[in-house]
């Protein structure tokens, strides 16, 4: 495949890369081995606004298996823009690492290391994009599914950065794609434009509605909490909104959909019910490992 230069957003990369990407991702779960020294010599700086189970273990753990080196930073460090600009972060972290992993609050700070370091930077999740997430989520369905141009996944939930992802990691593909949200709380309007272009090019169905019945018959439905880390609003009216698009086995039962997905941390008994989340056909922890095998991927390719 092609090389990467960063990792912003999904958009950022033509159905072949993404496609050679899932690949790669799939080899190197199948076959770590031969990956052991991809990262000889390579120090990776992990750098976290927000707390993080997931995203920190499988960065850490997997840059140690393709023979790299990790240095985690957060808050403790001082906040970006506050004890030093977010350009002098960069610039400094380039002296030392040679690619940085970046979990923000918003993605103009991803754009500004990106610009100062003049090194890699890999989008760990910020307030409009979760790329590493996504690719994790096609990750697993292709595993279940081979084609991912075949499949029809369906979103419940909040318009976030998951579903933002999920929109262009499907329009790129040639993916069917169900969205349903609350009125007021669907995808951002400019990342919708960008995913509905792209879907026309691919050949991608993508289909807004506030309605869980719109779900019916997808391959897996993919949920996630109601309320997004450091989102400023009333949990008790959210709660109460949302509340009739909860997943539990009735409505699986009612939408005749096999797989369920999350990308956690879950509420249990608010988005999804625990009956749900611990049946056979959640791919949850799936999708958790496949965090690993999709970012080795990513940092692969970043320095193939």
């Amino acid at each position: 495949m092609s090389k990467l230069s960063q990792l912003l957003c999904l958009a950022e990369l033509d159905q072949k890369q993404l496609s050679d990407l899932l690949e790669l991702a799939l080899q190197i779960k199948q076959k770590p081995e031969q990956y052991g020294s991809a990262l000889k010599g390579k120090s990776i700086a992990l750098l976290f606004e927000k707390p993080s189970l997931r995203t920190r273990v499988s960065f850490d753990v997997g840059i140690n298996k393709l023979g790299g080196h990790s240095v985690y930073l957060d808050q403790q460090n001082g906040a970006m823009g506050v004890r030093e600009s977010v350009e002098d972060f960069g610039s400094n972290l380039a002296c030392w690492c040679d690619a940085i992993v970046a979990r923000v609050y918003s993605q103009k700070t991803l754009v500004q290391l990106a610009q100062s370091s003049k090194k890699p930077v890999i989008n760990a999740l910020s307030d409009l994009y979760h790329p590493c997430q996504a690719l994790a989520d096609l990750l697993t369905l292709k595993e279940h599914y081979g084609d991912l141009s075949k499949v029809h996944l369906a979103f419940v939930g909040d318009g976030n950065n998951v579903c933002h992802s999920l929109m262009l990691g499907a329009a790129i593909l040639g993916m069917t794609l169900t969205v349903v949200t609350p009125q007021g709380f669907g995808p951002d309007a400019h990342v919708l434009l960008k995913a509905q272009v792209m879907a026309e090019k691919s050949g991608a169905k993508l289909t807004l509605s506030q309605h869980v019945s719109a779900a019916a018959g997808a391959d897996a439905i993919y949920t996630d909490t109601w309320l997004s880390m450091g989102a400023k609003a009333d949990p008790k009216q959210v709660e109460n909104l949302f509340a009739p698009y909860q997943i539990n086995t009735a409505v699986m039962q009612r939408l005749a959909v096999k797989h369920f997905m999350h990308c956690l941390p879950a509420h249990r008994g608010q988005e999804v019910t625990s009956e749900v989340l611990d049946s056979d056909n959640s791919l949850v922890l799936q999708q958790a490992e496949n965090r690993m095998h999709a970012q080795n991927a990513v940092l692969v390719s970043l320095f193939s």
